[in-house]
């Protein structure tokens, strides 16, 4: 299949985005102005303030000289790459490809989305940014190089489509900097007398590269499509998406539901052909204002059944506004896995038809609760009791990385952080006799210990939400009190001056 990129221009894009916030008054040009080497340029002319001669570059002095009823706005290239960043990511209702090209400009991949009617595409492009008061000039071609010099440069037609392969024919006349170059490399070209590119492309490379570097001639390239371009596209390539475009807006919950689920049954027939699943689905819902809704559900195991997915997902369908009607919707899995089959056993169906009822409860309630308040702990290679364990998905196949010490006895309950107590011991070194901890007094009759626990020097940097206490070296003590209460506490820094001091409970063993 034939690459196809669609190159979206917005003439004066900074004024279009000033014209619909502060509107804009005929007999005031709206001119953008920028401090550049300590004097205020223009950076931006709307076509009000070209018809009056002010251009791009121009010093405010020299425009207000011009036109006194001047309108000069200052540059903030923050919004205006805000604004930009929306309409990409509206624009993702034809194409899950699109990247910006600041400052003024889109890049739309339609290889495979317009299919016979790229005109129609372009069309309805087009109409909708139009309504909106956005103009636009619109081009396709198989390179990005010459689908934006076809639309920054042909002013006959504001909605080219170029032909597979006649990418030299349709740029041959075109001057130079539709190729993208530097605007001093272009006038150092035209210094030469080299005004087109098919000029350019008559000159041997290597006398290009050896004066001007390799920018002319890479540039000619990817227009050309002898070399490739990167594009950082807002999202990345998901090759596992559906699309469903409706003839007329829908709106209504059930005729949402039924589309959602045709969209699952599509994406998990392919998933099954290939024998993988989807941990992670997104379904976006495209509506008539420009608008984009959306809701994902996440999964314990990778799935490829249609009517379970489709199940999850009509569970959010209460949190999507259809607004005045939805006129395409798309679902995408965001992780794929291999799908793992296990091997049904013959003996105890029961305790198998309870271990795969297990995923579906996780997946509901972590659906419904979020994902952070559904996991369970799981071992971690580390000595530091508050690091020994880690938090991981309910439903994992991974093997723990840790085995603890059979012979060091842990506390079945940890304190979320180690509290201060008061210790009375017969000699500053010696095993506590009796603590006090909020408040109540508690005498020991047993106790075991120290075991001595150092922080992990090793650790170049540590998490702000963690107790100073874990960073310090730690004498642990076993102790029962005379009630059989049976605690875990430490001395922190035990060699310091202030050896009474700095006592805490930690846990407690039952």
């Amino acid at each position: 299949m034939m690459r196809r990129i669609l190159s979206v221009w917005l003439p004066h894009w900074p004024i279009t985005r000033l014209n619909r916030n502060v509107g804009d008054s005929s007999d005031r040009p709206l001119v953008v102005v920028e401090t550049i080497h300590g004097i205020r340029r223009l950076t931006t002319v709307g076509a009000h303030g070209e018809t009056q001669g002010l251009h791009a570059g121009q010093t405010l002095s020299e425009a207000r000289a011009m036109c006194p009823a001047l309108l000069p706005v200052e540059a903030d290239p923050a919004a205006d790459a805000a604004s930009l960043l929306r309409i990409a990511a509206w624009c993702e209702r034809y194409t899950p490809m699109v990247a910006t090209d600041p400052p003024d400009g889109l890049w739309l991949d339609i290889t495979g989305c317009a299919g016979i009617f790229p005109v129609e595409l372009l069309q309805d492009l087009a109409d909708r940014l139009n309504r909106h008061g956005i103009p636009c000039r619109l081009a396709v071609a198989g390179t990005t190089g010459a689908a934006w010099a076809l639309a920054h440069t042909c002013a006959e037609k504001n909605r080219n489509v170029l032909p597979p392969g006649q990418e030299m024919a349709a740029l041959a006349d075109l001057p130079l900097a539709s190729l993208r170059i530097e605007a001093d490399i272009v006038a150092g070209l035209h210094r030469l007398g080299l005004r087109t590119v098919q000029e350019l492309r008559r000159i041997p490379r290597a006398d290009i590269t050896a004066r001007f570097g390799a920018s002319p001639v890479l540039r000619l390239d990817q227009a050309l499509g002898f070399a490739e371009e990167a594009m950082d596209w807002l999202r990345p390539p998901i090759a596992w998406f559906e699309r469903l475009a409706f003839v007329e807006p829908i709106f209504t919950p059930e005729v949402l539901a039924d589309a959602l689920s045709r969209l699952a049954l599509r994406l998990c027939e392919r998933l099954a052909e290939q024998e993988k699943g989807g941990r992670r689905f997104t379904a976006r819902f495209f509506r008539v204002d420009n608008t984009v809704s959306q809701v994902s559900v996440a999964t314990a195991l990778p799935v490829q059944d249609a009517a379970y997915l489709g199940k999850l997902l009509r569970e959010k369908l209460e949190t999507v506004d259809p607004g005045y009607g939805v006129e395409a919707a798309v679902l995408e899995v965001e992780t794929v896995a291999p799908l793992q089959r296990s091997q049904a056993r013959l003996v105890d169906p029961a305790a198998l038809d309870a271990a795969g009822g297990l995923p579906t409860i996780v997946d509901s309630l972590t659906n419904r609760l979020g994902p952070e308040r559904i996991w369970r702990f799981a071992p971690c290679a580390s000595h530091v009791p508050e690091r020994a364990v880690r938090r991981v998905p309910p439903v994992s196949s991974g093997q723990p990385s840790w085995v603890a010490d059979p012979a060091a006895s842990r506390p079945i309950r940890l304190l979320r952080r180690p509290e201060l107590i008061e210790v009375t011991a017969s000699v500053p070194d010696d095993t506590p006799i009796q603590f006090r901890w909020r408040g109540a007094l508690h005498r020991v009759r047993a106790a075991v210990g120290p075991e001595r626990i150092a922080a992990e020097w090793w650790r170049s940097s540590h998490p702000a939400d963690e107790h100073p206490e874990i960073h310090r070296l730690r004498d642990y003590y076993r102790v029962e009190d005379v009630e059989g209460v049976r605690f875990w506490i430490f001395h922190a820094d035990p060699h310091t001056d202030d050896r009474c001091r700095n006592w805490y409970l930690h846990g407690f063993f039952a």
